[in-house]
C-alpha cells in the first residue's frame, strides 16, 4: 500500500514539468515576437529570455527534486 502510495506522489510531483515545459516555451515565444517588433532591443531581450528560462527550468527542477525524494527518501 504505501508502495503504491509512494508512486502515485511521485507521478503527481512530476506533473509540474509539463507546467515548466510550457512556460520556457512561452518564454521564448515572447521573445521572438519582441525580437520581431523592435529588432535593436535583441540583446536585452535576449538577458531577460535567458533569466526567464533560468527560474522556469528551477521550478522543474525542485519539482524533479520532490518526485526523487518522495520515491527514494520516504
Amino acid at each position: 500500500m504505501s508502495e503504491g502510495a509512494k508512486l502515485i506522489g511521485a507521478g503527481a510531483a512530476t506533473i509540474a514539468l509539463a507546467g515548466a515545459a510550457v512556460g520556457i516555451g512561452n518564454v521564448f515565444s515572447s521573445l521572438i515576437h519582441s525580437v520581431a517588433r523592435n529588432p535593436s532591443l535583441a540583446k536585452q531581450l535576449f538577458g531577460y529570455a535567458i533569466l526567464g528560462f533560468a527560474l522556469t527550468e528551477a521550478i522543474a527542477l525542485f519539482a524533479l527534486m520532490m518526485a526523487f525524494l518522495i520515491l527514494f527518501v520516504f
